[in-house]
């Protein structure tokens, strides 16, 4: 008896269960699933073999579409979205691989071993659990063909008169929703995939001489940085900002007193709380790059990205500082790098900080050596693209910062990342997370403006920005999708040609300074600076 009542427990879960943390309240398991009723019916009209059979491969697909309700879950709690079943199950590599950095390697194998063994488990048991209850209908059909019946008027009357328990509807069809949501999901990723193809074909400025673009930045020292996690919520937030908040507004004056000017806004991500890359791919090339399948197809193609613009010109020499790139990069060519330093090419011998494998301070004074104080190739000026990665999560341990004579080969960091908090303190911690965060967007914005502030010239202009949000558990479940954006330069020429777009004096953009689409920036930068559009279409 209990063993039924467990297996009953199980499947009811199973079929009402919701696809987000915050959908996890008791009243939500209290309903009645249209499913089991149907089910039951069916179940209670078939011989033996075949009731069996269909039990048994009804709880396998059941227990497929309970994975996915709970990959859902972890989707919309870490990157505000739900699982794509056609494109996402490469993001399962990287999610363990963020593990192993976070958490080491034999944490990160018995977890997955863990998780495998609880898959498993879950298919076996909800197999097992719909023959038994299959087999009890069998045992009493006419006590069941009686309940089925009550229970199918009961589910008629409660949907149609709109009966609820807590806000929660009783009548439940929570897994057929879900199915269908599911194809549904899986036929609009392969119809965007024809359609973006050809949205990718089409460029404003894909056929524009070199010699028309950016024509008003020639001889400037070009610098384009992504921060990483650097979104609205450490601007804005209410335990995160305050400390932001400061050191934006303390860096602004530093770099005014040092020449310096800045203007800043808001870009809506096509990201949130991973997958960097596509906000990359989405400044650079002007569309809207939102999942990996889009991210293929801009990558393969040859539309032009806004730092290969430069590269176009003939007048940059143009380089790319990725400290977090561990491996072959073929996105190098798309976005028109000459030399591009990975994690393994800037001489680090200091300890990782979890994911990030050096600190930005580090890596911006390796750039520093390696390619800003020298003079490019043929009198041409340069162009720069730094991905800085020491804001990424778990925001534990953080780099503080050192003297900019001190850092050496980066072993003076190792009491810093001994001292420091460990990822498992910090990971389950909602309120530490957002406090660490905030400090590692300090430690990130102070080490780019610091290193601006010590090497910068008369003709260097940056530009950076964030990438995305940091995860729901820190920004909130119904956080936006903005990230800051700013843009700094000595020469006052070039913060006049951005006068019309309406952004905040300073680095810390206004609330209500003006939000654009992430994609739209490439064709406003290049716009602003002079280029001439000579549109290519497919």
């Amino acid at each position: 008896m209990v063993l039924t009542v467990l297996a009953a427990a199980l499947v009811v879960a199973a079929l009402v269960l919701p696809n987000t943390v915050v959908g996890l309240r008791p009243a939500k398991f209290v309903r009645i699933p249209a499913e089991a009723v149907i089910g039951a019916a069916v179940m209670l009209a078939l011989p033996r073999r075949p009731r069996v059979v269909l039990a048994a491969v009804s709880g396998a697909a059941l227990a497929a579409m309970t994975v996915l309700n709970l990959l859902d879950m972890g989707f919309n709690q870490y990157l505000g979205r739900s699982f794509n079943l056609v494109l996402d199950w490469s993001l399962l590599g990287d999610a363990q691989s963020y593990l192993e950095d976070s958490l080491g390697r034999t944490a990160t194998l018995a977890a997955t071993a863990g998780l495998i063994v609880v898959v498993l488990l879950l298919f076996v048991l909800l197999a097992l659990s719909m023959v038994r209850l299959s087999n009890l209908l069998a045992r009493h059909t006419g006590t069941a063909t009686r309940g089925t019946l009550v229970a199918g008027v009961v589910w008629i009357t409660c949907s149609s008169l709109g009966l609820q328990i807590s806000g929660v509807p009783i009548a439940s069809d929570r897994t057929a929703a879900a199915l269908k949501i599911q194809a549904h999901r899986v036929s609009d990723t392969l119809r965007d995939e024809a359609e973006f193809r050809k949205v990718a074909k089409v460029d404003a400025f894909g056929d524009t001489p070199g010699a028309q673009l950016v024509p008003d930045l020639r001889g400037k020292d070009m610098i384009f940085t992504f921060i990483e996690s650097y979104g609205r919520s450490a601007i804005e937030d209410p335990i995160i900002a305050p400390g932001v908040d400061r050191t934006l507004d303390e860096r602004t004056a530093a770099l005014a007193k040092a020449g310096f000017h800045a203007k800043s806004g808001w870009l809506t991500s096509a990201t949130y709380g991973g997958s960097s890359w596509l906000g990359h791919s989405t400044t650079m090339s002007g569309l809207w790059v939102n999942n990996q399948q889009r991210y293929r197809t801009v990558m393969a193609s040859d539309h032009l990205s806004l730092t290969k613009a430069f590269e176009k010109t003939g007048a940059f020499d143009t380089v790319g500082v990725m400290p977090g790139v561990q491996k072959a990069w073929p996105e190098q060519s798309f976005y028109g790098l000459n030399k591009v330093y990975n994690a393994f090419e800037l001489g680090y011998r200091g300890p990782k900080f979890s994911w990030s494998t050096m600190p930005d301070q580090y890596a911006l004074q390796q750039y520093q050596e390696r390619v800003h104080s020298k003079k490019a190739a043929d009198g041409k000026a340069r162009m720069s693209l730094l991905i800085l990665t020491s804001s990424h999560q778990p925001w534990a341990p953080i780099p503080k910062m050192v003297g900019w004579d001190q850092l050496g080969d980066g072993s003076v960091f190792k009491g810093i990342q001994a001292a420091g908090n460990k990822p498992a303190d910090i990971i389950a911690d909602t309120t530490r997370s957002r406090q660490e965060y905030g400090k590692s967007v300090q430690y990130s914005v102070t080490a780019l403006t610091q290193w601006l502030e010590r090497y910068g010239s008369k003709d260097t202009v940056l530009v950076f920005l964030g990438d995305h949000q940091p995860i729901a558990r820190v920004s909130g479940n119904h956080a936006s999708r903005d990230v800051p954006v700013a843009i700094v330069a000595k020469d006052p020429k070039v913060l006049d040609k951005v006068d019309g777009w309406g952004w905040t004096d300073g680095l810390r953009p206004a609330h209500d300074a003006p939000v654009w689409k992430m994609s739209s920036f490439r064709d406003r930068f290049l716009t602003a600076y002079g280029s001439t559009p000579h549109p290519k279409r497919g």
